[in-house]
């Protein structure tokens, strides 16, 4: 068919290009050589800007919308990344980096590959959920989707990365913190709020917030959302061992989840979650992917209770 014809045009033409890039048998000025070089991806040439690693996702075919494309590059990872364990000329390479505690932020085609999985159900007004928010990095692209008349709810269980993700979005995104709004000074402020013993298992904490967002300190897979409206969209930055009741239940009629599901330290499956208008829940697996584990309340992350 003509469309199978134009398909294969492109990646012939997307192959040819990146060979000659790799072999330098383009005549270019240095300056466009290296730019087209950071966008095809080719080893030993690190981008240098937000801007080039959007184009490289789009040339990739992992960004389509115009709405994610504009706000990936308004949310520049370099302010989300922990400088302490990686270079900051990393920043902008496709590639998981951790950011303390055991975690790490997503390389950027799978927040790219989330942000467009979601991106209809995140439009200026609704409420969108980012479970595991780490380093703040989706929950910030998701408040600029959803605009000043929506609300983005992030909860994070690592009070270290819960206040970090605060500083990294003011530093990143000023414009989605109201004119003077303080940021927690001390990572024991969220845990000072926290109950000690066996409540805190369940606590929640506030963190910080900005114009149309929060961070919590909790852990979602407690009864933390059950005074919370549904959401229209949420994002699970962890996997699950099972699809948790309390995330599905937490979903809006007519709203859309994207969740990983399978063992621990193994791979899973990126699931798409939807619930229909009459409450009906249907899935099904879209990637393999591999990320850290979503546990309950005194579950180490190797499966075995705490204490």
């Amino acid at each position: 068919s003509t469309i199978a014809v134009v398909a294969i045009k492109k990646i012939l033409n997307y192959r040819l290009v990146r060979t000659c890039l790799e072999n330098d048998n383009l005549t270019l000025n240095e300056p466009h050589m290296l730019s087209l070089k950071r966008m095809f991806g080719i080893k030993g040439v690190r981008r240098t800007s937000q801007a080039e690693l959007v184009d490289f996702l789009v040339h990739r075919g992992v960004l389509r919308s115009p709405r994610v494309q504009q706000v990936m590059k308004q949310v520049d990872r370099r302010w989300f990344i922990n400088e302490a364990l990686s270079p900051v000329n990393g920043a902008y390479e496709d590639h998981p980096l951790p950011i303390g505690q055991g975690q790490t932020i997503s390389a950027p085609h799978m927040h790219a590959s989330a942000l467009e999985l979601l991106q209809e159900h995140l439009v200026p007004g609704a409420r969108a959920l980012d479970v595991g928010s780490g380093s703040g990095y989706l929950t910030a692209c998701m408040a600029k989707l959803v605009g000043p008349d929506g609300c983005v709810l992030g909860v994070e269980k690592v009070p270290e990365l819960a206040l970090r993700s605060i500083r990294n979005i003011k530093h990143s995104c000023p414009d989605l913190f109201a004119p003077g709004s303080p940021i927690q000074s001390s990572p024991d402020v969220a845990r000072s709020a926290a109950p000690a013993g066996p409540a805190a298992e369940t606590a929640v904490t506030e963190v910080g917030h900005g114009t149309n967002w929060r961070i919590l300190h909790g852990n979602a897979l407690t009864d933390m959302l059950e005074g919370e409206p549904p959401f229209s969209a949420i994002h699970v930055g962890a996997a699950a061992d099972e699809m948790p009741a309390e995330l599905v239940a937490a979903l809006a009629p007519g709203g859309r989840m994207v969740i990983p599901v399978g063992p621990r330290y193994s791979y899973q499956s990126l699931m798409l979650v939807e619930k229909g208008a009459d409450g009906s829940v249907r899935s099904h697996p879209l990637m393999d992917v591999a990320y850290v584990p979503l546990t309950r309340p005194s579950e180490m992350e190797d499966g075995y209770r705490a204490g």
